[in-house]
């Protein structure tokens, strides 16, 4: 391709943008840029996998490298400070594929592992309690069977049909921050 690639996002956007207002789909300005950011990686390779067929060499080899340390492999990538990580043999569109999407949007979000269609780990770093008991309610775990597990407190729930093993860091620090702030709270008064 006789252009710079590094204009595949702008183009992509626009294309995506003119798609979106065709087929008149309720997509704002952060999300056309968010899916264009996502997509273009795999359009890069597609268009070179046609470059290469057009000029008759042998097609593009790739594959994606298992975490370090790890036993499975799987897919990483990075969304505004979430690292998720996907099993090569789980497809997105799965019930974890579902939670998991849905996690890595909210601020809180460290970490996301989806091990198979149906069980994923959501690591999490609430800033207050308030925010820790929202991740319990969005995936029905009881308050009284967390755990913890060092300085990681763990509990596990459901969402869409999966099993996810939520796993909050600090959790046990603002636990006590809040007992604290309620013996100070009535002497202040």
């Amino acid at each position: 391709m006789s252009q710079d690639p590094r204009h595949v996002p702008h183009r992509l956007h626009s294309a995506l943008q003119m798609a979106t207002g065709l087929l008149d789909l309720p997509l704002t300005g952060p999300q056309l840029e968010a899916l264009a950011l996502e997509l273009t990686g795999p359009v890069r390779a597609l268009i070179a996998e046609a470059v290469d067929q057009a000029d008759g060499d042998s097609p593009v080899r790739y594959a994606i490298a298992p975490a370090s340390g790890s036993v499975e492999d799987y897919e990483v990538s990075e969304y505004a400070g979430c690292t998720t990580r996907v099993a090569l043999d789980a497809d997105m569109d799965s019930p974890a594929g579902t939670a998991a999407f849905k996690c890595r949007r909210q601020p809180d979000c460290k970490d996301v592992a989806i091990h198979d269609a149906h069980t994923a780990t959501v690591t999490v770093e609430p800033g207050s309690m308030d925010s820790w008991r929202w991740w319990l309610v969005q995936f029905g775990i009881d308050p009284t069977t967390v755990t913890a597990d060092g300085a990681v407190s763990v509990a596990t729930g459901t969402h869409s049909g999966a099993t996810v093993r939520l796993r909050g860091i600090g959790i046990q620090v603002l636990a006590s921050a809040t007992r604290l702030q309620s013996y100070i709270a009535p002497a202040a008064r």
